[in-house]
């Protein structure tokens, strides 16, 4: 049979399925994929498991109910979630109850989400861990993941707890093109150049914000400490993801902005 659950992180909720009733179905895991980009939070995850004939029932009984459950706890959030179970034709080898279980344990105890809030910008993610892709070939099984910190210190730290659970798990663990963090600063000259060219050509205040995102900017700032920068743009809804959209009137109010600046700027 195969699972396919639709939103959330849908990574993370398949494996506590899974997580949870492996053994009481005997189940066998086939095959586990899900999301597409480290940056995105998956939409979709399947997975591919065989149980006894005597227990098919029960499997689509508990489907069900999980179903449910997680209705009730994303319901604000996932209005559309759906967690779907249906027959398959498929002559793969499964893992051994082992490497099942060594599998769907790590997954359902890897940590996504909000790690911790700033004690700095109130409101504002400090630090955050995203199960993006979940891969499963003949010979292994990757766990993609990506760290946003605004310091360096707090993605250090997940880094090492995943380190930690690796070993646990005898897996390998590989850290690689990590963003760095790029703190506040209040007393930016540049953010102040902004605001104050923005009231001028558009007649309000800008909306100045620090996001928890992976900006640019924090690797033009590791090697230049001292270098004063902003991040700006045209409003954007629903990054990555497929509702992505650009304000159009945004791009050339952005570009005006833009140009305005550099004019503002002395050259040194």
């Amino acid at each position: 049979m195969i699972f396919t659950l639709v939103w959330g992180n849908a990574n993370k909720l398949l494996s506590r399925f899974l997580a949870g009733h492996a053994d009481e179905l005997d189940l066998r895991l086939v095959d586990f994929n899900g999301g597409t980009l480290r940056n995105a939070i998956p939409r979709e995850a399947y997975a591919t498991v065989a149980v006894a004939a005597d227990k098919a029932d029960a499997l689509k009984a508990l489907v069900n109910t999980y179903q449910a459950l997680l209705k009730n706890e994303l319901e604000a959030k996932e209005k559309n979630l759906v967690v779907l179970v249906e027959a398959v034709d498929n002559d793969k080898a499964a893992l051994t109850q082992a490497s099942r279980d060594t599998f769907i344990r790590l997954l359902n105890a890897t940590p996504n989400g909000v790690i911790r809030n700033s004690d700095v910008a109130k409101g504002v993610v400090e630090t955050s861990l995203n199960v993006g892709v979940v891969t499963m070939t003949d010979d292994n099984v990757q766990i993609h993941c990506l760290i946003r910190s605004l310091i360096d210190s707090g993605k250090d730290y997940v880094v090492s707890m995943l380190d930690s659970l690796g070993k646990l798990a005898g897996a390998k663990t590989e850290a690689k093109g990590a963003y760095p963090g790029w703190q506040p600063d209040a007393n930016s000259p540049v953010m102040h150049l902004v605001r104050e060219t923005y009231q001028r050509l558009f007649n309000k205040t800008p909306n100045i914000q620090i996001i928890h995102a992976g900006l640019e900017c924090g690797l033009f700032k590791k090697p230049y400490p001292e270098m004063d920068m902003v991040s700006i743009g045209p409003t954007i809804t629903g990054p990555h993801s497929p509702d992505e959209q650009v304000h159009i009137e945004s791009v050339g109010q952005y570009w005006t902005l833009l140009t305005e600046l550099l004019k503002a700027i002395p050259a040194k």
